[in-house]
């Protein structure tokens, strides 16, 4: 599975800002400490946009929501597509991005400090469009099955159901997630204490605030 494949099966910018947010509460809520979690959200990212972002063992992806759209970008460190690779973004990858979210692109958060944008995977949506779009991209003659990293990074966000998080947050925290609680926050119904406690014992709303 390559970027081309998971935008075909992202939702609606909407529906993907909602679950982004969804995934970023329930980590709150396993992981209080920032600093080890996965997933988080901030709706101030900038005056105009938000954004959703993934950081684990050197891969991450960002995703801006702005009035022009939804653009996200993803890095898999160990992809033969990686700019460190090339000394520069894999052909294709930026290539066709519209300069709607050009800006992204060239945003400092997401490049190194020479100023080369760090990606692998990219895809974007307009306000008007009916679908995401990517790049035409050429990608390695020795193609592994993930080529770009997408289908590792992005899999939460093309499998979205309430098991499929259980699934990664029991592998990754190594303890049981009550799959009923997370069935609550996909549902974006207001948190209570008892949601979750089922999820970690040791807080409450009030301390997540």
């Amino acid at each position: 599975m390559a970027v081309q494949d998971v935008a075909r099966q992202l939702p609606e910018i909407s529906v993907l800002r909602e679950h982004c947010r969804s995934l970023a509460v329930l980590e709150a809520i396993l992981s209080p400490e920032w600093e080890a979690r996965y997933y988080s959200f901030n709706d101030r990212w900038s005056e105009t946009a938000s954004m959703a972002s993934m950081n684990g063992a050197g891969d991450e992806f960002s995703i801006v929501f702005s009035l022009a759209g939804a653009y996200v970008r993803g890095f898999a460190h160990e992809s033969p597509m990686s700019p460190y690779a090339e000394d520069g973004p894999w052909h294709g990858v930026l290539d066709d991005v519209p300069d709607a979210f050009r800006s992204c692109v060239e945003e400092p958060a997401f490049c190194d400090k020479d100023d080369m944008p760090v990606v692998t995977a990219c895809t974007w949506r307009e306000t008007d469009d009916v679908a995401w779009k990517t790049g035409r991209i050429d990608y390695p003659d020795e193609q592994p099955d993930d080529p770009d990293g997408a289908e590792y990074l992005f899999q939460l966000l093309v499998n979205r159901s309430p098991e499929a998080f259980q699934r990664w947050a029991e592998d990754y925290y190594e303890a049981p997630v009550a799959v009923e609680a997370v069935v609550h926050v996909f549902a974006s119904r207001p948190l209570s204490d008892s949601v979750v406690n089922a999820l970690n014992p040791e807080i409450t709303v009030a301390d997540l605030a």
